[in-house]
């Protein structure tokens, strides 16, 4: 079947009457307000969302708060079993929910075709580690036998963005269903209905009615009221640093625990004794890749300056041939970028780009002749520090270029933002790559490389990038409750009081 109408056939399923929400294992009417949600490529409008009442999110949260004893106390290898299962369908039907973002977010299929997939090996990875997922430690002193165990926190929110909802949600999703948690889910208005796919697949796997609820709505409405309910323990998020604040403050009044993922500009640094190839071919990737809307692209290069205007010369050349267009064409690299409003910021840096003095070395503007919201590959160069854009997080498919002269020239720029989430070092010289990768203040460095992830690595970044970890054990970390017990041993004596 053509993708762009499994794509259409799938939403037209979904959203029949407006898309709707799915609460206690089965697809309820949205009541609320209505949003439109527009297709990237066309400026069409796909369909509408409906954003939840309160009763409806009240409905969601109380299926979660009521299905959580019997899934937390569900023998960790019966949790296993059913998730391994979401896996295989979600593979069964990773054409389907790849032809979806193609056509809600935006993302191009050469991408996405693999999106899919990646979000399968999260819940195979998170179902393998369900057994042991409340193994704590022994800690034995010499009156005292200690020993650690950990249990569900209990029902939790995750709220997922529209970048690529899918994968995110299953990157979320996963640890916290095979940690024994349940979960109310609020994917991000301008792109949910992948991650209503994400629901269904995993209620027809055999998951138990109201441990997975997903809520459509509008982040100052369904977001603030699932971030408020004193039923929801944990807050689980991914988006950008200001409404990262905004869900603190929502939830401090119930103590929420809160994992963010948010905001990044990450920088790349290439040292002139480089491979100078394969660091080109990763900066490239990692900017133009996913239309530059991935919170841990390199946003920004810093190249020594005896090797700076001739690699910002074929950086440029490299935007100027990447082939903008159709996402659901295979040549396709970079797509839409996800909604008007967003495509209004990205457009907006070219001014400031300007006023600041820097240099347009490639693209800079929309693309000419297209319905949607196309934004060519752009390149600032002979940028400072200082400027706007290379501080502030653009989140495009824009690259901006900042010479440095030395080492620590190199790590004080790098360090130079409000962010750190993610940093990237090109240097053949171990010793170096060492002392540089200690000296970033982010929370991950891939060094002579893309963002190739491992997952049971930690993922997530320091500053304004966010709070906590993801991966391996340190997900169960967040979706769980840690627990010492004390054991005497009959060996030591109390002291007596009142004799």
């Amino acid at each position: 079947m053509d993708k762009r109408i499994l794509a259409m056939t799938a939403i037209e399923r979904l959203g029949k009457g407006g898309l709707g929400h799915f609460v206690n294992g089965e697809a309820i009417t949205g009541e609320g307000e209505v949003f439109p949600i527009l297709e990237p490529a066309t400026g069409q409008v796909l369909g509408e969302g409906h954003d939840a009442t309160e009763a409806q999110l009240e409905q969601a949260v109380a299926a979660a708060t009521a299905a959580f004893p019997a899934w937390s106390a569900t023998a960790p290898e019966k949790r296993r079993k059913i998730l391994n299962r979401v896996a295989d369908l979600i593979v069964e039907r990773a054409e389907e929910i790849a032809a979806v973002e193609c056509l809600d977010a935006g993302q191009c299929w050469r991408f996405m075709s693999k999106a899919a997939l990646r979000g399968a090996e999260n819940f195979r990875f998170f179902a393998d580690r369900a057994p042991g997922a409340a193994d704590g430690l022994a800690l034995p002193t010499m009156d005292h036998l200690n020993y650690t165990t950990r249990k569900a926190i209990g029902p939790v929110a995750v709220i997922t963005p529209w970048n690529t909802p899918f994968m995110l949600s299953t990157w979320k999703i996963a640890p916290a269903l095979a940690a024994g948690c349940t979960v109310v889910h609020k994917p991000a208005e301008w792109s949910p209905y992948s991650a209503r796919l994400l629901v269904e697949i995993a209620h027809e796997a055999g998951l138990p009615a109201g441990v997975f609820n997903s809520v459509n709505g509008l982040g100052e409405t369904t977001g603030r009221r699932l971030t408020e309910h004193p039923d929801i323990k944990a807050i689980a998020f991914v988006g950008d640093s200001s409404t990262g604040s905004a869900i603190m403050r929502q939830g401090a009044a119930t103590l929420k625990r809160v994992h963010f993922e948010l905001g990044g500009k990450n920088p790349v640094i290439v040292f002139d004794d480089a491979d100078l190839e394969a660091a080109l071919d990763a900066v490239v990737f990692m900017i133009y890749s996913l239309n530059g809307q991935r919170c841990t692209s390199s946003s920004r290069v810093l190249i020594q300056r005896n090797i700076y205007d001739a690699f910002v010369n074929r950086i440029a050349e490299r935007a100027r041939n990447l082939k903008v267009g159709d996402p659901f064409d295979p040549a396709t690299e970079v797509g839409p970028l996800i909604h008007p409003r967003h495509f209004a910021k990205v457009s907006s840096y070219t001014d400031i780009a300007r006023s600041e003095g820097a240099q347009i070395a490639a693209g800079g503007a929309p693309v000419e002749g297209s319905e949607g919201y196309f934004f060519q590959p752009t390149l600032f160069a002979d940028a400072e520090q200082g400027m706007r854009i290379a501080r502030e997080e653009i989140f495009g498919p824009v690259l901006t270029a900042v010479p440095f002269e030395d080492e620590a020239d190199a790590i004080a720029k790098a360090n130079a933002v409000d962010y750190g989430l993610a940093g990237y070092v090109w240097s053949r010289d171990v010793q170096r790559v060492l002392r540089v990768s200690e000296a970033l203040d982010v929370g991950m460095v891939w060094v002579n490389s893309e963002n190739v992830r491992h997952l049971p690595t930690p993922f997530g970044g320091t500053k304004a990038s966010g709070i906590g970890r993801d991966g391996g054990d340190w997900s169960f970390d967040f979706y769980m409750e840690t627990k010492n017990i004390a054991l005497s041993r009959g060996t030591h004596s109390t002291m007596r009081l009142g004799v």
